[in-house]
């Protein structure tokens, strides 16, 4: 497949979106071949299918590095509540939040998980996203928690999706471990962990340490459980308040700390030494009404890779549109276009531990996205506008 008269933004790290006017792409057994201006095409790509874009935008398909979208039920009341008064916090404490959901994903079936998932996965898919995350931790015990995990390698058995999986079992302290958070990580998230992993179910270890969830020393013990088991980590810190978890993502070489409202220069610094992606959620940002700003200049600063991802989940982020993160954190953290596509396409890629993704450029896999689109500022500058014509996915499209 040769693609011809496109604008392409390769996203190689180079400046203005690495763009290439009236640009090609050649596409050979899945991967991309060639990739660069159409005048300078090998003549040999011309004997293959040949498609004219007619101008149209060609981006690296989307990557969202941050999904809890496996989960049974909602939590329509507690958007209510907390529109009536309530903070997130008292939401959790009066057994709402994680746990709540926790009930209704033990009630689930697998085969319930993966339907009700895919709803939201189609959703995705529609706008150019070709790889996501998805966390278990609404589980929290050992049969739930591998639940959670085999719907999440279903969806890619059922879709043309890749999926990585997150092992988030210190996610919550579910109400039978109700203040013996200890007993759980040790009794529970890790023996499910050690389970879940003999299965080849995880590809990495994540966690949640907040006030409402995991103290730093808890954390601990389970990376440090992940880290003789081989499996990277990643970490939720500094989303409510700042409790050193982006500095101890960081101390553990993690891929990536996400939500970040909290973080500091400091933490930014630390994170830049262990190459860590800051993953940027700006619905949890928006549907709990933060005032608290992750520190964008100062991951910029530092040199922090920043990747941006929808959090879609039933509590703090109940969104499936990768576009509108673009577009809220270009307008609520004054993140640039240019940085937004970066963090859904070769930061997101790296915050997943995928070196095959996320950029235009030879030996990658064909995993492209073609917009009805001038420039690709426009991706982050429309709200409600998905202006996508074609998803291309292992060089099928």
């Amino acid at each position: 497949m040769l693609l011809i008269n496109a604008t392409l933004a390769t996203m190689d790290g180079s400046p203005a979106y690495g763009l290439v006017e009236q640009g090609a792409v050649a596409i050979e057994n899945g991967v991309i071949a060639w990739a660069g201006p159409g005048q300078t095409v090998p003549a040999r790509f011309d004997a293959g299918e040949v498609i004219d874009l007619d101008g149209r935008l060609v981006t690296p398909a989307l990557i969202d590095c941050h999904t809890h979208v496996v989960h049974g039920g909602n939590r329509a009341r507690e958007f209510e509540m907390r529109l009536e008064g309530a903070s997130y916090e008292e939401v959790a404490r009066a057994g709402g939040g994680i746990v709540s959901t926790v009930a209704a994903t033990r009630a689930a079936t697998e085969d319930e998980l993966v339907a009700s998932a895919l709803t939201r996965v189609d959703a995705m898919i529609a706008e150019g996203v070709s790889t996501l995350e998805i966390k278990s931790g609404y589980g929290l015990d050992t049969a739930n928690e591998l639940k959670m995990l085999r719907a999440a390698k279903a969806v890619a058995a059922q879709r043309q999706v890749r999926v990585r999986t997150s092992y988030l079992g210190a996610h919550a302290v579910p109400p039978e471990y109700k203040g013996r958070g200890d007993a759980y990580i040790d009794e529970v998230c890790i023996t499910a962990l050690e389970a879940a992993h003999a299965e080849g179910l995880v590809d990495a270890v994540d966690g949640f340490c907040e006030g409402i969830a995991f103290t730093p020393e808890q954390i601990v013990r389970v990376f440090e459980r992940a880290k003789e088991l081989g499996i990277p980590v990643k970490l939720h810190a500094e989303q409510l308040s700042n409790l050193g978890g982006a500095k101890l993502a960081a101390e553990y070489g993690a891929l990536s700390a996400d939500h970040l409202e909290y973080a500091t220069a400091d933490d930014a610094a630390a994170m830049a030494k262990a190459g860590s992606v800051a993953v940027i959620l700006p619905g949890a940002f928006y549907t709990l009404r933060e005032t608290a700003a992750p520190p964008i200049n100062a991951f910029r600063e530092a040199g922090v890779p920043m990747a941006v991802a929808t959090d879609c989940n039933p509590g703090s982020s109940p969104m499936s549109s990768l576009l509108l993160s673009m577009n809220m954190a270009c307008t609520l953290f004054r993140m640039t276009p240019e940085e937004a596509l970066a963090g859904v396409t070769r930061n997101a890629a790296r915050a997943l531990a995928l070196d095959d993704t996320g950029m235009i450029a030879p030996g990658l896999r064909a995993d492209l996205a073609i917009w009805n689109v001038e420039h690709p500022a426009e991706l982050a500058y429309r709200i409600g506008f998905n202006p996508l014509f074609k998803r291309i996915f292992g060089g099928a499209s």
